[in-house]
């Protein structure tokens, strides 16, 4: 297990070094993508639109932040992950087609995440689960919100971040992906101790 410090933009190069068990902290522009940002950014792109920011070498975070305005500025309160699962259905077509590389989000993600992964250069990366508290003292400024209309949770937020982990590599580049190994164990060990009860 290693750790990284990185910045956004980050290249191929620096994601292939990653593998599952490492940490990774993130300074640079983070974007926020959910359910909907997934479904409407992979329309654009079926239909050559363009989009509001260039994922290419980014970070996305699957996140709805809870988020208020002081003094006419955007604040993050709470930065806390949003279960990935549920956008297992739209990341491989997302990672092949916006050149992201690093996914941040809570619990696993599937086969097809861990095949783009291991094709495309990127990763999947987990934060601790209510520490939203912890992630929003990560994030110095909001630069920038878009499509606004999906809501405030479904909208893209770009956050500048500083230090913004740690981050736990789940899927690496070579396609491994932490969740699925554990499964295999346990199921290994499950086997073994049912032979033993003669089970």
């Amino acid at each position: 297990m290693a750790e990284y410090n990185l910045r956004t933009p980050v290249s191929e190069e620096e994601v292939r070094k990653l593998s599952i068990g490492d940490i990774v902290y993130l300074t640079g522009t983070v974007y926020t993508l959910r359910d909907a940002g997934h479904k409407r950014a992979l329309e654009l792109i079926a239909r050559g639109e363009k989009l509001p920011v260039d994922f290419r070498g980014m970070a996305i975070y699957h996140m709805g932040p809870i988020v208020k305005k002081k003094d006419g500025e955007w604040e993050i309160v709470s930065a806390g992950p949003t279960t990935s699962t549920r956008i297992e259905a739209y990341e491989y077509d997302f990672i092949e087609k916006s050149g992201v590389r690093i996914i941040i989000g809570k619990g696993g993600m599937g086969k097809r995440t861990a095949e783009a992964c291991k094709k495309f250069g990127a990763v999947y990366t987990i934060f601790t689960g209510g520490a939203g508290a912890l992630g929003a003292k990560a994030i110095q400024r909001i630069t920038g919100v878009h499509w606004l209309d999906l809501g405030v949770p479904e909208a893209i937020w770009v956050m500048e971040v500083k230090e913004f982990g740690p981050l736990f590599v789940i899927i690496d580049s070579k396609g491994n992906n932490y969740y699925e190994q554990i499964k295999e164990k346990v199921e290994q060990n499950l086997k073994e101790a049912y032979a033993k009860l003669k089970l």
